[in-house]
C-alpha cells in the first residue's frame, strides 16, 4: 500500500503571507485582463455556494471559485478519490452562459426556482451542461456578468498577453513553495508543464544565466529574464533584421517593402502606417512611423498575420443569385449528440450545430404521446425530445451566427392528427419567420439567401394534387404521397427486425396543413436526370445515400452538375454509419451538391474540412459555387479535368518554419510531445495530396522545422488545404494535436500564423504554427 507523504502544516503568518500573495497574483491577472478592481471578478475570486442540478432528485450544494489565474474555475467535489485535476475546469472550455431555463435540464429539473437565479455553463466539448442555481438573484447576476467578462476580455488579448498570462499561470503552478521564487528544481519542472525537454547541463546553463544575483533561485526580474530567453523568436529576428536599421527599427518604407516583397499585400502603402498605429507598443517608434521588433512580432501574430485572409471574414459573395447555387452548410440527424442506435437526443444538439454556422437541420419526426409529436431516430434506442421544444430551439439560434435562412428538413413518420399539430407548432412558434409564400412573386426559380434573410423554409413532402407550391393550393384535406424513411435503411438487426415487425409502407398520409408549409423544397424520389425537354420545376428536390450520391458523382458527374444549377440535392451519411462518422463532403461539393449532411457531432477529418470550407464568406453558411459549376453550358467534369474555363492552374509553395506552445496531449507529467505536421490538400483527384515534414522530438513548447514543399493544384476553386500537428508515437497511432483547415482561395501568401483549432474545432489560445506561403502560376 502507497503511503501518503503529510505537507507540513504552516504556521498562520505563512498562511497570511501565501493569502496575500495570492491576491496579489489575482489582482495582477485581473489587471492584465483588463479588469482592474471589478466588482464581478472580486466576487468570482472570493467564490460561493451554488446548486448543482442533474435531475429531480439531484440537486447539492457545492462551492465554486475563480482561482487566482482567472482562467480556471474551482468546483468542490464529494467524490471518494477524485483528483485535483479533475476538481478544475478552464474558462476557455467555456462555450457560453445562459441565464435562467435555458437548457433541457434547467427547463426539466428547476422550474419550481425562479430564472433569475438560475444559469448554465455551456462547454465547447461533449462535456454535459453545467445547470447551476444561486442563493440570489445577485450572485447569479455576478457569476453571468463575471464569466461572460472574462471570456470577453480573454478572446480580446492579443496573442502576446495570452502568451505571458499562459507563462506566468505555468511558473506559478511550478513554484510548489509559493515563495515566488524558482529553484533549478522548480525550473526543470515549469520546462516539462509548457511541454519542452531540456537536459541537465543546458537547464543548468539557462538557470546560471538568469541568476545574475548568485542566490541560486530566481525571483522577479530574473525571472522576467528567463521568460524573455523562452520566448524569443529567432526565425522572426532574422526576418525583422533584413528589414530594419542598426537602431533596431523597421521604418514604414522599409515596412512597405516588406508587405509588398514578402507579404505580396497590394495594397501595402496604406496598410502599413496602420499597422504601426495599431500594434506597435513602443510609443518613441509609433511616434517616428517606425515598428520595432515587438511590434513586427505582434503584427505576425494578429489577424493580419493570419494564413486565413481577413477580408474572407465578413460575407463578401454575391448573395443574390438563386439558392441552388450555394454550398449549404447542413446537419445530419441534427438531434442526436453521439451515435445512431442508442444515443441521447437533445435541443441542445440543434442548438450546437446552428451556432457552428448549420443552416439546414434535420427532424425526424414520429406520433408521441398526449397528441405531442417527438425527434428520435425510429426503430433505434435513442430517446425522445418533444418536436415544440425543437421548433423553439430553433427559432432562439437560427439566426445568431448567421442571417441566412434556414432550413428544417423533415423526415415524417407521424399520423395525420400529429402532422397538423407540427404545422401548429411551427406556424404559432416561428410565426414571421417561417416561409409560407413565394418571395417577391419568384415563379421560375429559386429565390437568394439575401432575399430568404431572416426566414425558415420547410423541406418536406407535397399534396400531389397541390403540385404547383408556387401558384396557390387546392381544399384537399389529406392523400397518400411516397414515403422517405431513411431510418429503416440503417445495417443494424435489431432496426430491421422493426422495420419488418411494422410492415413498412410506401405511402404515407399527409395532412394538408403540414403540406402548406412547404414552399421552395418539395421532396421528391429522384428518377434519374431530367429530359431537356420536359424539365422538373425547380422546387422539386431529392435525398441521396452518399453511396447513390458518389456512384452518379463518378458515372455521370457533369450531369449531377447541370442538375444541381436548378434544383437542390441533399445528401445524408450510409446507413452503416451506426457510429455517426462520417464521409468525405468534397467529391460532391465538386459535383455541385449543397447540403451535404454530416453528423455534426462527430469530429474528424471530414467535419475539419467541412467547417474549412465554411469558414469562408463570413462564416454565413452559404458558400457561392464557382462559375463552372453556375454555368448551364459547363462542361466541367472533375473526374476528368480538361482545357477549360476553371481557373489557371497553380503551384502552391508551402515551408513550415516553426511551431508555437503546443498542447500536451498526454497529461501525464513527464510527457513531452514529439511534434510532426501534415500538409492536406483536398480537392478534385488529380489535386488529393500529402505531404509531412520529419517529427522533433521533446519539443512541444518552440520547435523548428524549416521544411519546404511544393504541389501542383489543378483546380484552386474546389481545393482546400489542411494542417494537422499529430505527436509521433513509434508502437501505436499518432495522437492529434491540432489542425487548420481553410479553402485554397482564402490563403494569404507570405510569412503567416496559423492559429490551430482541437479536435472539436475551437481554437487553442496560443498554439501556432508559423509558415511562408508562396503561389506562382503554372507555366
Amino acid at each position: 500500500m502507497q503511503c501518503i507523504r503529510r505537507q507540513p502544516k504552516r504556521s498562520v503568518s505563512q498562511e497570511n503571507i501565501l493569502l496575500e500573495q495570492s491576491r496579489r497574483v489575482a489582482a495582477l491577472n485581473g489587471i492584465r485582463l483588463g479588469l482592474k478592481d471589478d466588482k464581478d471578478l472580486k466576487f468570482l475570486l472570493k467564490g460561493s455556494q451554488l446548486l448543482k442540478v442533474k435531475s429531480n432528485s439531484w440537486r447539492k450544494e457545492r462551492f465554486y471559485k475563480l482561482q487566482e489565474d482567472c482562467k480556471t474555475i474551482w468546483q468542490e467535489s464529494k467524490k471518494v478519490l477524485r483528483s485535483p485535476e479533475s476538481q478544475i475546469f478552464s474558462i476557455e472550455d467555456i462555450r457560453d452562459v445562459r441565464s435562467g431555463h435555458k437548457t433541457e435540464g434547467m427547463e426539466k429539473y428547476a422550474k419550481d426556482v425562479p430564472e433569475h437565479r438560475c444559469f448554465s455553463i455551456i462547454f465547447k466539448d461533449q462535456r454535459k451542461n453545467l445547470d447551476l442555481i444561486a442563493s440570489s438573484e445577485d450572485d447569479a447576476n455576478h457569476w453571468i456578468a463575471g464569466l461572460g467578462k472574462i471570456i470577453a476580455h480573454s478572446n480580446s488579448m492579443n496573442q502576446k498577453q495570452k502568451l505571458q498570462h499562459w507563462i506566468h499561470t505555468c511558473l506559478r503552478k511550478a513554484d510548489k513553495n509559493k515563495d515566488n521564487k524558482m529553484s533549478l528544481k522548480e525550473l526543470k519542472d515549469f520546462l516539462k508543464e509548457v511541454n519542452i525537454e531540456v537536459d541537465d547541463y543546458h537547464a543548468k546553463e539557462i538557470f546560471q544565466h538568469c541568476d545574475k544575483s548568485k542566490t541560486e533561485a530566481l525571483e522577479d526580474d530574473e525571472i522576467e529574464e528567463f521568460y524573455k530567453i523562452l520566448t524569443e523568436r529567432k526565425e522572426i529576428d532574422s526576418i525583422f533584421q533584413m528589414y530594419s536599421d542598426s537602431q533596431g527599427f523597421m521604418s514604414c518604407q522599409n515596412l512597405v517593402r516588406f508587405l509588398y516583397e514578402m507579404q505580396q499585400e497590394e495594397d501595402a502603402v496604406v496598410a502599413a502606417p496602420a499597422l504601426i498605429q495599431r500594434y506597435e507598443p513602443n510609443e518613441r517608434a509609433k511616434r517616428g512611423n517606425a515598428m520595432t521588433k515587438d511590434g513586427f512580432l505582434m503584427y505576425l501574430l494578429s489577424d493580419e498575420g493570419n494564413i486565413f485572409n481577413p477580408s474572407h471574414r465578413k460575407v463578401y459573395q454575391d448573395m443574390t443569385q438563386p439558392l441552388s447555387h450555394y454550398l449549404v452548410s447542413s446537419s445530419h440527424n441534427t438531434y442526436l449528440m453521439e451515435d445512431q442506435l442508442t444515443g441521447p437526443s437533445s435541443t441542445e444538439a440543434y442548438i450546437r450545430a446552428l451556432t457552428k454556422g448549420c443552416r439546414c437541420v434535420e427532424l425526424d419526426c414520429w406520433d408521441g404521446p398526449n397528441s405531442e409529436p417527438v425527434i428520435y431516430h425510429g426503430y433505434t434506442l435513442t430517446s425522445k425530445i418533444l418536436f415544440s421544444d425543437v421548433i423553439k430551439a430553433i427559432k432562439n439560434y437560427a439566426f445568431k451566427t448567421s442571417p441566412y435562412p434556414v432550413i428544417i428538413s423533415l423526415e415524417n413518420h407521424c399520423s395525420v392528427d400529429q402532422q397538423k399539430v407540427m404545422a401548429q407548432h411551427m406556424t404559432t412558434i416561428l410565426q414571421d419567420m417561417l416561409l409560407v409564400a413565394p418571395v417577391d412573386g419568384n415563379k421560375s426559380q429559386f429565390p437568394s439567401p439575401e432575399q430568404l434573410k431572416g426566414k425558415i423554409l420547410v423541406k418536406g413532402k407535397k399534396l400531389s394534387r397541390q403540385e404547383d407550391p408556387i401558384n396557390g393550393n387546392n381544399n384537399l384535406e389529406a392523400e397518400d404521397v411516397s414515403d422517405e424513411d431513411e431510418a429503416a435503411e440503417i445495417e443494424d438487426e435489431s432496426v430491421k427486425t422493426k422495420v419488418e415487425q411494422k410492415g413498412k409502407s410506401d405511402t404515407l398520409k399527409l395532412a394538408k396543413e403540414l403540406s402548406d408549409t412547404v414552399v421552395y423544397c418539395k421532396s421528391v424520389h429522384f428518377e434519374g436526370f431530367e429530359d431537356p425537354n420536359h424539365p422538373r420545376a425547380f422546387y422539386e428536390m431529392s435525398s441521396f445515400s452518399e453511396s447513390k450520391a458518389l456512384k452518379l458523382a463518378q458515372e455521370s458527374g457533369t450531369s449531377f452538375i447541370h442538375h444541381n444549377i436548378r434544383h437542390l440535392s441533399r445528401i445524408y451519411p450510409a446507413g452503416w454509419r451506426t457510429d455517426s462518422s462520417n464521409y468525405s463532403p468534397v467529391d460532391l461539393w465538386n459535383v455541385g451538391c449543397q447540403i451535404v449532411a454530416l453528423n455534426f457531432q462527430t469530429a474528424g477529418t471530414e467535419m475539419d474540412v467541412y467547417q474549412g470550407r465554411f469558414q469562408d464568406n463570413g462564416f454565413s453558411g452559404y458558400v457561392l459555387k464557382p462559375e463552372f459549376l453556375r454555368d448551364e453550358q459547363t462542361k466541367f467534369s472533375p473526374k476528368s479535368i480538361t482545357e477549360g474555363t476553371w481557373g489557371t492552374k497553380k503551384k502552391l509553395l508551402i515551408k513550415i518554419i516553426s511551431g508555437q506552445q503546443l498542447p500536451k496531449v498526454n497529461k501525464s507529467k513527464n510527457s513531452i510531445v514529439d511534434p510532426k505536421v501534415t500538409i492536406e490538400i483536398h480537392g478534385v483527384q488529380q489535386d488529393n495530396n500529402k505531404k509531412q515534414t520529419k517529427v522533433i522530438e521533446n519539443n512541444g513548447f518552440n520547435p523548428n522545422w524549416n521544411e519546404e514543399f511544393t504541389f501542383d493544384i489543378e483546380i484552386p476553386a474546389l481545393a482546400l488545404v489542411r494542417f494537422v500537428v499529430e505527436d509521433f508515437d513509434m508502437s501505436t497511432k499518432n495522437d492529434f494535436i491540432g489542425q487548420y483547415t481553410l479553402p485554397f482561395t482564402s490563403l494569404k501568401q507570405g510569412y503567416r500564423h496559423i492559429h490551430l483549432l482541437t479536435k472539436n474545432g475551437d481554437p487553442y489560445s496560443s498554439s501556432t504554427l508559423f509558415v511562408y506561403i508562396n503561389i506562382q502560376d503554372c507555366d
